[in-house]
Formats: structure tokens, sequence, C-alpha cells
């Protein structure tokens, strides 16, 4: 009886949706070093990925001010960016009061 309780079945694998996966890649080639320092990268679509996921995620990119895309004749796009400030980011606010009173309670 105790061996029939430890054989549960295992979790299941969810598969991960199209726009999802294609968004996690189109991220990672951004966000990877060397294309940090370019400032540039091109992303191919691949076969599997889907016209209404593509689509969907070009969407999102061209949506961004600071990017600049290029979409090429073989499917690709080249998407380009201006090395930013770290004032001149909107998703790193950070209120000065706030610094301060951290910076105060610190206990060294």
């Amino acid at each position: 009886m105790a061996k029939a309780n430890k054989q549960e079945k295992p979790a299941g694998r969810r598969e991960m949706s199209g726009i999802k996966r294609l968004g996690l890649r189109v991220s990672s080639m951004i966000n990877h070093p060397v294309a940090q320092i370019q400032r540039w990268v091109t992303i191919h679509r691949l076969d599997t990925d889907g016209d209404l996921e593509w689509e969907e995620v070009m969407g999102l990119l061209s949506e961004a001010p600071e990017l600049d895309l290029t979409f090429n004749d073989d499917e690709s796009v080249t998407v380009r960016w201006e090395q930013q400030n770290a004032e001149d980011r909107d998703d790193q606010i950070v209120e000065e009061d706030n610094e301060l009173e951290v910076e105060e309670m610190a206990p060294f």
C-alpha cells in the first residue's frame, strides 16, 4: 500500500505557446551581451514561427519608440537602438528620497 502511494503521476509537462517561445527567443537575442555592445541584432524567422506569432511580436517591437526595425527581404528583422542614459529610461525610475532612506537604514 505504501508503494502505491509513492507511484503518483509525474507532473505533466506544459508546452510553451508559440508567441511566448518566440518572445523569449527575441528577448534573449536583444539582451545578448554582443547585441548590447553593437546595439543591433538580426532576428531570423524560423519555420516554427507561425504567422500570427511573428506579426504579434514584431508589432510589439515596432511599438517601442527606442527601437528601429528594418524588415529585410529574407523575412528577417534587424533591430537597432541607441545607447540610453540611465536617467532617460522609464523602467528604472527611483525616487531620490527612497534611496536616502535605504542608505540610512543600512546596519553597517
